[in-house]
Order: C-alpha cells, then sequence, then structure tokens
C-alpha cells in the first residue's frame, strides 16, 4: 500500500538533514518499551507490537491539522497581539493555555462538536493522516505541545469527532513519563520522538508534517544529530528521517466572541491578581481603544458603488493608488460630545445622494454630496459633505477639501445611501491606570494626550462635556435645519497623531502579527475595559483585500460597521480563510 508520504511527495522523495543539533540525553533502553511510551498518549488504546511498526507518521494539530484560530490583527494593535500569545502577561496562562479559546472556534464547541467542526480542518493534512492509518506498517501520531491538563479532552473530541483514528496522541504534560521537565515546546517533542524511534527500533523512516519554519529547522537539526549518533554510539540504527512543511492555515474567530473571550481572561486575571499580596501584585488589566477618526460609515455595497464614480485614467498604476469610498469624515480622533449630539450619537442613521465628482490634481478623487432629505442636520471635517474616493500615492485625504470645481453626474449615475455614525478603531490591552481619564485612555501613543495651545481654557468652559474643548479647536463645518453651513471655532490645523504601530513588543513570529507559539517565553511583565460600538478600519487589511484590481476596482474590505462579521472569511466551498494582515502608521491618512 502507498505510503502516505509518498502520496504527498511522489515515492522518490528522500530526506533532506545535514545541520547538527544536540539531542536530549538518552535514557537506558529499558525505558523504551511499548507499555512506557504509551504513557505519552491520552488514548486509552494498546500500541502495535514493535515488529510490526516500519514507518513513524506524527502531524501536529496546531495550523498543520487543524486551522486555528490565531488572535486577530483587525481588532488588536501589534504589542497585544504579542501579548496575547505570551503566556507570561497573563496568570491564567492567555491564548494559547485557555482551553475555552480553542473551544470558541467556528459557533463554538456545543455547535461544532456534533457536524466536526466542518470547514476548520486542513483537508490534504486530513487525507494523509488517513492514507498513515490505512497503512499497515505506520504508526500515526499527533503530536502537539498544548497542556495535556488544559486540552486532552477538547483535542481528544475533536479528533474523535472526525474519525482520526490516531495510534497515539500526544500533548505536552507536566512532566515526561520519567519524571524529567520540559524547557521548551520544541524539548517536550524531542524527548517524544527520541522515545518514539527508540521503542519502534524496526522502523526504517520517521516523517513529521509541521507548519512552523522555526520547529521545522529544529526537528531537521534534530534528526540530523540523532542519526549521527547511531554512528558512534548505536542504540537502533539510523531512520530515514523527513521534515514537512505544511503551509500555514491560521483562522481567526467571529470577532465578538473573540472580543469576549479576552475579557473573559482579563478578568480571571484581574481577579487572581487582587488576591495576591500587594508587594508581589501584577497590574490589573483592561481593554482599551484607540480611535482613529469618526464619520458616517459606509456599507462595502455602497463603496463599490461609489468607486464606479471615480474617473481614474486607465493608464494610472494600480500599485500607486489606495480606494477608500468607506466614509464621510466627521472629525478625527475621538468625537466631542457636542459634535456627537449633533449628528444624533453612535449608531445614528442619515441618508445622502450623490451630487458631482472631482479630480484634485489627478492624485485625489472625490464625490460630492448632499443629504436626504436636504434639511437634515449633519456636520462634516470638509466645507461642504464629501466622500474621497481614492487616493494617489502620497496624497492627502484633507485635500479634499480644497476641490471647488464638482462636475455634476448623470441621471443615471445618481444614487443615495445610508450611513450609520461610528468610529474606526482598533483595541489594545494594557495596565489599568488610575490617573488616566476616558479621553486619555483612548490613545495609546501617551504623548497624544497633551492638550493643544488654547485647549485648556475651553475646557474648562465646556466642562459639562468631558471632550468639550478638545476637537473642537478645528475648522468643522455644520447646518441646522436646512440653514446654510457655518464654520466652528478655531483653526484649521488638521495634524492627527497617535495611531498605533503594528509590530510592537509582546511577541515575535509567524505571518508578521507577533504569533507566539507555546514555547516561546520572556520573562513577566505588566502590560495594560471596552467601551461603545466597535469598528475596524480597512486600513489594516493585507494590500490584496484593501486595494482594487487593475481591471476592475470593486473597494476595499470593509471593518466593521453596525454589524460585524460572523467567524472568519469564507472560502471555496464555505471554508474559513484566515490570516489577515496589519499595518501601522501614525498618520490620519492610514486610517481614513
Amino acid at each position: 500500500m502507498a505510503s502516505a508520504y509518498s502520496a504527498y511527495h511522489g515515492a522518490a522523495a528522500t530526506a533532506a538533514v545535514a545541520a547538527v543539533a544536540p539531542i536530549p540525553q538518552p535514557l537506558p533502553s529499558s525505558h523504551f518499551t511499548v507499555t512506557a511510551l504509551n504513557r505519552w498518549s491520552i488514548l486509552n488504546k494498546p500500541l502495535p507490537p514493535v515488529e510490526s511498526i516500519k514507518a513513524l507518521h506524527v502531524y501536529d494539530f496546531d495550523n498543520t491539522l487543524f486551522k486555528t484560530p490565531l488572535p486577530n490583527p483587525l481588532l488588536w494593535n501589534g504589542p497585544t497581539i504579542g501579548q496575547l500569545s505570551n503566556q507570561q502577561v497573563f496568570i491564567n496562562g492567555g491564548w494559547w493555555h485557555d482551553n475555552r479559546i480553542l473551544a470558541a472556534t467556528g459557533e463554538g464547541i456545543e455547535k461544532e462538536e456534533p457536524r466536526a467542526w466542518e470547514g476548520w480542518w486542513n483537508d490534504k493534512i486530513i487525507e494523509l493522516v488517513r492514507l498513515s492509518v490505512m497503512q499497515k506498517d505506520a504508526l500515526c501520531v499527533l503530536l502537539t505541545g498544548r497542556s495535556e491538563h488544559g486540552f486532552a479532552d477538547l483535542i481528544g473530541k475533536m479528533a474523535k469527532s472526525k474519525d482520526l483514528d490516531f495510534d497515539m496522541i500526544g500533548l505536552k504534560p507536566r512532566v515526561s513519563p520519567t519524571n524529567q521537565g520540559f524547557s521548551s515546546t520544541m524539548h517536550f517533542k524531542q524527548l517524544f520522538l527520541e522515545a518514539l524511534m527508540e521503542t519502534y527500533k524496526d522502523a526504517k523512516e520517521i516523517r513529521v508534517y509541521e507548519d512552523r519554519p522555526k520547529h521545522t529547522k529544529g526537528f531537521r537539526d534534530f534528526f540530523a544529530a540523532y542519526n549521527q549518533k547511531q554512528n558512534i554510539t548505536p542504540t537502533r540504527g539510523q531512520l530515514i528521517a523527513d521534515v514537512i512543511q505544511v503551509v500555514d492555515t491560521s483562522t481567526t474567530l467571529d470577532p465578538v466572541v473573540e472580543v469576549a473571550e479576552v475579557q473573559r481572561m482579563i478578568n480571571i486575571h484581574n481577579n487572581i491578581v487582587s488576591k495576591l499580596p500587594a508587594h508581589t501584585r501584577q497590574k490589573e488589566l483592561r481593554i482599551k481603544k484607540t480611535v482613529f477618526f469618526t464619520g458616517y460609515m459606509i456599507s462595502p455595497e455602497d463603496t463599490k458603488k461609489l468607486l464606479k464614480l471615480a474617473q481614474i485614467p486607465t493608464n494610472m498604476p494600480q500599485n500607486e493608488l489606495k480606494y477608500h469610498a468607506n466614509n464621510i469624515l466627521i472629525c478625527p480622533r475621538p468625537c466631542p460630545a457636542s459634535i456627537l449630539e449633533k449628528v444624533g450619537g453612535m449608531g445614528s442613521r442619515m441618508k445622502w445622494e450623490v451630487t458631482g465628482t472631482a479630480c484634485f490634481e489627478n492624485s485625489i478623487w472625490a464625490a460630492c454630496l448632499r443629504p436626504v432629505p436636504a434639511t437634515a442636520k449633519f456636520h462634516t471635517d470638509n466645507p461642504s459633505p464629501l466622500v474621497v474616493l481614492a487616493l494617489r500615492k502620497g496624497a492627502r485625504p484633507i485635500d479634499a477639501g480644497k476641490i471647488q470645481n464638482w462636475q455634476p453626474i448623470t441621471p443615471e449615475q445618481a444614487f443615495t445611501f445610508e450611513t450609520v455614525v461610528s468610529e474606526k478603531v482598533i483595541l489594545r490591552i494594557e495596565a489599568e491606570d488610575p490617573r488616566e481619564d476616558a479621553y486619555e485612555s483612548l490613545f495609546a501613543n501617551k504623548t497624544s494626550k497633551r492638550k493643544h495651545t488654547g485647549e485648556e481654557d475651553s475646557a474648562q468652559k465646556s466642562s459639562q462635556h468631558h471632550f468639550s474643548g478638545r476637537n473642537e479647536s478645528r475648522a468643522y463645518h455644520s447646518t441646522e435645519r436646512g440653514g446654510g453651513s457655518r464654520r466652528g471655532r478655531g483653526n484649521a490645523n488638521r495634524g492627527f497623531r497617535g495611531g498605533p504601530r503594528g509590530g510592537g513588543k509582546g511577541g515575535r513570529g509567524r505571518g508578521g502579527y507577533n504569533y507566539r507559539s507555546l514555547d516561546d517565553v520572556e520573562p513577566r511583565n505588566q502590560q495594560g475595559g471596552f467601551s461603545s460600538q466597535v469598528d475596524y478600519d480597512d486600513a489594516h487589511q493585507p494590500p490584496a483585500q484593501s486595494q482594487a484590481p487593475p481591471s476592475a476596482p470593486t473597494g476595499p474590505s470593509q471593518g466593521w460597521t453596525t454589524q460585524p462579521p460572523r467567524g472568519p472569511a469564507a472560502g471555496p466551498h464555505g471554508r474559513p480563510m484566515g490570516g489577515y494582515g496589519g499595518k501601522g502608521g501614525s498618520d490620519l491618512q492610514d486610517y481614513y
């Protein structure tokens, strides 16, 4: 019968191991028995006889066999993703050590278990596992660095629901069957693999399927060192060893579920912290939001319609363009209470009609609007309501306000659309700071909290509104019941700073999202609720999603508007897709 490996790679494939790495010190041969090996497994089933096994097939779980949700970079800033993945930040372990995160995959274990987590598996690897199981002389093993005490029951249920008949399922115990501790996940897996190879001495080959390049190299070095040792002090002879690099298949949780689960982790952490002695106590943590701007948000469907109005030259390089058409800017940063009252508050809806289009210096494409009905009250950051459709590299959205000549659109192009007042934000986790007020908590960059010249008096005069005097120093434009526009007080300085910079401290790893595996541990440090409606900007999408194709621009992928997306984006056959990209930057145009 063809092996799983030959089905995947072809019969001519052979191992490629060259580097030499140290391996765990060998144990006496009496420790390497089928009975002793079975103590590594969470399954209550006998292992096959030693002489019957000629091949060892070992499969990783997270993002190899299963599309494991990672912290969503559309929700969290870079440093926070690192914090979530670092088990030292949370007393209760964080993302990779809390089984409720994995159990929340899809629609939750109650609904997913009966349907075997349909769409959440790597179908190609599932096929290989089934071939391994059918191969009579192969031992089929699932090996993961997740803790045995936290995940044995859940991962056992997941494998059983998919009818994956592994010979062994190995999770990381607190100590090995011989009472050895583990310095890392890689150390645990190497001890496991040594026991596997030393027990099944007649096996001629071993295949390990792994998604992380760092672990792939670690395994290759380990097998090279093991085979070299067999030349010097043989215990069972060399093996043909191959480590197969599997393409990462990570996904994300439903955003609402993810935020709720992280908040629950923080609640547990804070509860434990509050009971510790004061001199050993970590700071309590909070979810905070960074507000980029407030605006009338446009739905993805209407964004596509608006982008069709942009008369962009056909010879314009697509890599120089960024498509927008997703909001009508009310103000940058958090919206002052007085302005928020004028626009009807968060979540209020308003209709607009497109009246014309224009291009400014061949670098900004925009559409002018009027409210429906014409007497409706509104407030915008520009002299007249407009929506930026597209920007050329280097252009600033603020310059759209300089457009004087608008070209009327044809009756066929005219249409009306509805918007929702909301903020574009990203979340972060920081230590609780009793000195920080509600406004200051909205900025990750602490220097952004300093008041600008002249704001002290303004804030004192309007103390009944917490945000008064912060943003009203800008030149805003409002209308009252059909009256002409009036200018707000102050100058027109529209500078904006304080956006988060992606990829900050707290974690490192694949995908550029500070992914941290179970074995990447740093010294414990102290990092820092959650309020109001959350919306996420398309500026945090990967370029493939935030840029329209050259032939027919269709608009950027949108963040949340009034309803957040449910679960990861679907790929072919409805399978979830994941792995969003994030980007940093502190200029308003990066989030506009």
